[in-house]
């Protein structure tokens, strides 16, 4: 087990108890083979560990004398307010769940990830060292073969798909690339200089996904209509979004984002659960998909 995994238990068995005893951890630590051999965790090795992992990661794990001695997060938005803490909290606790109960693995689905496996490292340890790389891309959208030398900025994970944010050689601006449409991937010598100004949180910010137009952020309501309005405030669209009015029948609801092509197919899938009701213009060139959606079936 890594060092970066054994923080992660920590943090996230400290989180699902909210407080908890050193003697409640070691208990916990040793009844799990795989990660102590059924060996305690010592108070030495504790505190080594919660210095590590305030330095590393920011969370910082207190005591309260009052009660018992008990550790606590004590600044848990640090984790509730960075995405990739928090993705890694949920993946590392979810992994465990189902390691723990391998028997049921029947009973327990989950979606595949096409690509991530195979490339992924090599452009972290790119993005890591500012290294070129040389990628052999097959595009679904020309449906051509190209190899290219590209600067690897950032990369991001949508709809169980990951993407690369790079931008190529003699190119002003960087472009997207499909994990799984990289048939080969080389890690060059060459180096190169990140934008000072590049921001990979500001890049996608005003987007709904990855696909990044010339389209300019705009305010937008959607209408959710009966129980789906539970789902969609449940499950926001865009980090944006927040609730303006909620009738019972139907909650609206307002977000500041580019309607992209990636999220006008996002509002399509929702069907006449979800309706757009402002700007006129997205209005209109969502009736302007569905009629184009009913002409497919116009014959049956």
């Amino acid at each position: 087990m890594t060092q970066l995994k054994k923080y992660l238990w920590l943090i996230d068995t400290i989180s699902r108890r909210g407080e908890i005893s050193h003697k409640e951890l070691s208990d916990e630590w040793e009844r799990n083979k795989d990660l102590s051999d059924y060996k305690p965790l010592h108070r030495g090795t504790f505190n080594r560990w919660r210095a590590a992992i305030y330095d590393k990661l920011g969370v910082k794990i207190e005591c309260r004398a009052a009660g018992g001695y008990k550790y606590y997060i004590a600044n848990p938005e640090e984790i509730d307010e960075n995405r990739l803490k928090r993705w890694l909290l949920d993946t590392f606790s979810i992994g465990n769940i189902v390691e723990d109960n391998i028997s049921l693995k029947d009973r327990i689905l989950v979606d595949e990830i096409p690509s991530g496996r195979l490339h992924l490292t090599g452009l972290i340890e790119a993005m890591k060292r500012n290294c070129v790389v040389k990628i052999v891309y097959h595009s679904f959208r020309t449906g051509e073969t190209c190899t290219a030398i590209v600067e690897p900025y950032c990369v991001k994970l949508f709809e169980g798909r990951w993407y690369l944010l790079a931008r190529a050689s003699g190119d002003a601006k960087p472009i997207l690339y499909g994990l799984d449409r990289i048939q080969s991937l080389e890690i060059r010598d060459e180096t190169f200089r990140l934008p000072k100004d590049f921001s990979a949180a500001a890049f996608f910010e005003p987007l709904y996904g990855i696909v990044s137009e010339d389209v300019q952020p705009q305010k937008i309501v959607l209408r959710a209509h009966s129980q789906h309005r539970h789902y969609v405030q449940s499950l926001p669209l865009h980090h944006s979004q927040r609730l303006i009015a909620d009738r019972g029948d139907y909650a609206d609801f307002e977000l500041y984002v580019a309607p992209t092509f990636d999220f006008i197919m996002r509002i399509l899938h929702d069907g006449a659960w979800l309706e757009v009701m402002s700007p006129a213009s997205l209005r209109q060139a969502m009736k302007g998909w569905i009629t184009d959606m009913a002409d497919l079936y116009e014959d049956d």
